[in-house]
């Protein structure tokens, strides 16, 4: 699915109801009763609802021969493009341009015949319609209208709409065709007269980057389009421009060529999804395919289900396990939402907070290692730092990321009186293990090819290799070949919005490096703050949001680390290090309201309101904002240096993670104090920005006070605070235990007003 589409929640068989209805284990009704049958199916392989390529063609085409045409050219290109991708991985035949090239054309062609040019069921907003209505007066049956109310003349704007689209469509990819096979057929005449390009260079250059607007709007959406022209707009009116962001300007001829034959849409930015990231997105659809995704969600709820508030952090597990090996938080919620939110719901967790929970621990799956998002790729490319080193410096930062969240919903728990789930709601560890052991190999081998250095490409090839041997060992998890046509079909459509969004960014990548914006960018910054690293790491925590807007998590993190690494870099910060504080602040855009992509998807599933859903995924997701703080001012990311520091950081940042989230939520074991909720802020604050409160109370004393002696009070004061809580407590679950827990024998009133509380 798109970046920008609206999920619609499929309860999977055997996953309760908010009623607590269900089938007991999550064991799917009219099935032999092996043990295979105790995983809820979150991958939906019980569904039974036709091949994937002819589903994905109706939701474009509708019901009929068209969609079935329609989807059989999608199933062919789906299969060609994981071939074509399989085949350079391989053996490499083409060279890295061309690789780039030839998969740009299978996915905008994809583009255009999966994905409507315009929105029918909002038909009203478009000028087409009040044109057929001008065109065609009410008279006659007309006037009367249809039966079931609609104007006859809307029909005829649809059926306008829908022709129109269609010869838009043709003519798309005719022009990508054209734009695409020129540089590959022409390639050693564009090499030997490089920079003294052609008119017929430039026109099809421009003529690439408005089909590759195009296909942007439609996958990512229109506010990336905004973006890139604006961008585009500034490399040509540089000369206009007062002051430090002027520049000597760049004509269309130059932004064209420079787009199209540069550094631009086939550069490094595309070559990582051609390169890397494909083969991770083959193995996460093979994964779903085969069921492995249904034993990682029965696995966490084995681990966590008995637990105090164990459906959440069942959620939390699930999510992180399905989330490392996806690298899509909307794609994560989509397929274990369904599972996890009614579950959550059922012991008592208020709608919101069910969203927030799925959302916030999906979005936490895209920093988990082995596979992190398609950003870390580029990221790894970028800094020329080997991946497995990416992956070794990511993997306590994600653990404490997932700590935090762990805590609040235990937190959460506790304020509202929530038990653990009853034994009959979960399977038995015995049986997940026996249904799904087999789906742990891949992924140990996966982890362990990547920390012996082996290239990304060649160790996520083994390991769907190794996945599909041992899928074909067992009979639950085999594919037939009408599976291996579903698993092509899901693995290119995953692609679409990853590609076009990196390919698009390649535009913007270019026009900064045209332009020398990243440099100046960072003057400004380093300038104006006079060097202050927290309010530089504060404007781009901010301009991440503010692109978070409209981008996905790839491309906003492409964009500021080319306009803001430069900057902190300046402040002192290692490469590495600004990079991934970076990559954490690009994430914000799943969970951050007003648009919250993933908060809005599990919104969708629980009935919740989107905006409650994202402010509570917000809160959830603090590790977000205040993780990246700990690795500029500590040694959380130095996992190379001395041991004592790094142990130092791990603990201290963990009293502040913890401190934070108590102080947030306002109760632990009991209700916090309004002098305590301050004591823990201050607690977290010390620990936090140590370097900060030194520099300051030097510059009000005059005395040096080192870092590390408000890391050890802000340490010891959390510690204290939280210990007194443990100490002190008198009462079981707390003062607002004698809430009613939201259960299915109260009243609709009742559930509203819970819904409804602060």
């Amino acid at each position: 699915m798109t970046m920008d589409e609206t999920p619609t929640a499929v309860r999977p068989q055997g996953a309760p109801d908010e009623a607590g209805e269900g089938t007991g284990s999550g064991a799917r009704p009219g099935r032999t009763g092996r043990a295979a049958d105790v995983l809820p199916d979150v991958d939906g392989r019980d569904r039974g609802d036709g091949p994937l390529w002819r589903k994905v063609a109706a939701e474009r085409w509708g019901e009929g021969r068209a969609a079935t045409a329609v989807g059989a050219v999608v199933a062919v290109l789906a299969v060609g493009l994981t071939l074509f991708q399989l085949y350079i991985a391989l053996f490499a035949g083409l060279d890295a341009r061309q690789q780039r090239i030839v998969h740009l054309l299978f996915v905008m062609v994809m583009v255009f015949l999966l994905m409507r040019p315009f929105d029918l069921d909002a038909t009203s907003r478009f000028s087409a319609v009040r044109l057929v209505r001008a065109l065609a007066p009410r008279r006659g049956a007309a006037a009367d209208g249809a039966p079931d109310g609609r104007d006859p003349r809307d029909t005829a704007a649809r059926r306008v709409l829908t022709g129109v689209g269609g010869v838009l469509d043709l003519v798309l990819l005719a022009a990508a065709v054209a734009a695409s096979v020129y540089p590959i057929v022409y390639q050693d005449e564009l090499n030997a007269r490089a920079g003294a390009y052609t008119e017929l260079d430039w026109i099809l250059g421009l003529v690439l980057m408005v089909v590759l607007l195009e296909a942007t709007r439609r996958a990512v959406g229109m506010i990336m389009v905004v973006l890139v022209a604006a961008f585009v707009y500034y490399a040509w009116i540089g000369p206009l421009i007062p002051g430090q962001f002027g520049h000597t300007g760049a004509t269309i001829q130059r932004i064209s060529t420079h787009a199209y034959l540069g550094d631009g849409i086939y550069g490094l930015t595309l070559g990582v999804v051609v390169t890397f990231v494909f083969v991770f997105i083959l193995f996460g659809a093979l994964l779903s395919k085969t069921g492995g995704g249904n034993f990682f969600v029965g696995l966490a709820y084995v681990v966590t289900g008995r637990m105090v508030g164990g459906p959440a952090k069942g959620a939390v597990l699930a999510s992180a396990l399905m989330g490392s090996v996806s690298g899509s938080a909307i794609a994560n919620v989509v397929t274990s939402g369904p599972f996890t939110i009614p579950l959550m719901r059922k012991v008592g967790y208020r709608r919101e907070d069910a969203a927030g929970v799925e959302a916030a621990a999906s979005t936490g799956g895209q920093i988990l290692p082995p596979i992190m998002g398609a950003g870390a790729f580029i990221m790894a490319e970028r800094t020329g730092i080997a991946y497995a080193d990416i992956v070794k410096v990511a993997i306590i930062p994600a653990l404490m990321y997932f700590g935090v969240m762990f805590l609040f919903v235990d937190i959460l728990a506790r304020k509202y009186g929530i038990g653990a789930a009853r034994s009959e709601d979960l399977p038995r560890l015995r049986l997940v293990l026996a249904a799904g052991w087999h789906f742990l190999l891949p992924l140990l081998l996966l982890i362990v090819l990547l920390l012996q250095y082996v290239p990304p490409t060649q160790a996520g090839l083994y390991a769907c290799g190794a996945l599909l041997v041992v899928a074909m060992l067992r009979a639950s998890s085999r594919l037939s070949p009408s599976d291996f046509l579903d698993v092509f079909v899901t693995a290119a459509r995953n692609t679409l919005p990853v590609s076009v969004a990196c390919a698009v960014a390649g535009v913007i990548v270019g026009m900064v490096g045209l332009t020398g914006l990243g440099l100046t960018l960072s003057n400004v910054l380093v300038t104006v703050f006079a060097g202050n690293l927290l309010l530089t790491l504060v404007m781009v925590a901010v301009a991440s949001l503010i692109m978070g807007f409209g981008l996905p998590v790839t491309a906003s993190y492409v964009v500021i680390s080319v306009l803001a690494v430069p900057a902190l870099g300046e402040l002192g910060l290692a490469v590495l290090v600004a990079h991934m504080i970076v990559y954490w602040y690009s994430q914000d855009s799943n969970v951050t309201p007003p648009v919250a992509l993933a908060a809005f998807a599990a919104a969708g599933i629980a009935g919740a309101k989107p905006m409650r859903a994202g402010a509570a995924a917000w809160k959830f997701a603090k590790g977000l904002y205040l993780i990246p703080v700990m690795m500029a001012y500590s040694a959380l990311l130095a996992v190379d240096g001395p041991v004592m520091d790094l142990v130092v950081a791990v603990l201290s940042g963990c009293v502040a993670l913890a401190t934070s989230a108590i102080a947030i939520e306002g109760h632990f074991l009991r209700r916090t104090t309004l002098v305590e909720r301050i004591g823990l802020a201050l607690a977290s604050a010390f620990v936090l920005v140590a370097p900060e409160w030194s520099a300051l109370a030097e510059g009000v004393s005059g005395t040096a006070v080192g870092a590390g002696w408000f890391v050890l009070v802000g340490s010891v004061a959390g510690v204290v605070l939280i210990a007194a809580q443990v100490l002190g407590r008198r009462r079981g679950p707390g003062e607002d235990a004698v809430r009613a827990r939201p259960d299915t024998d109260r009243s609709e009133a009742e559930a509203e007003s819970e819904h409804s509380a602060p």
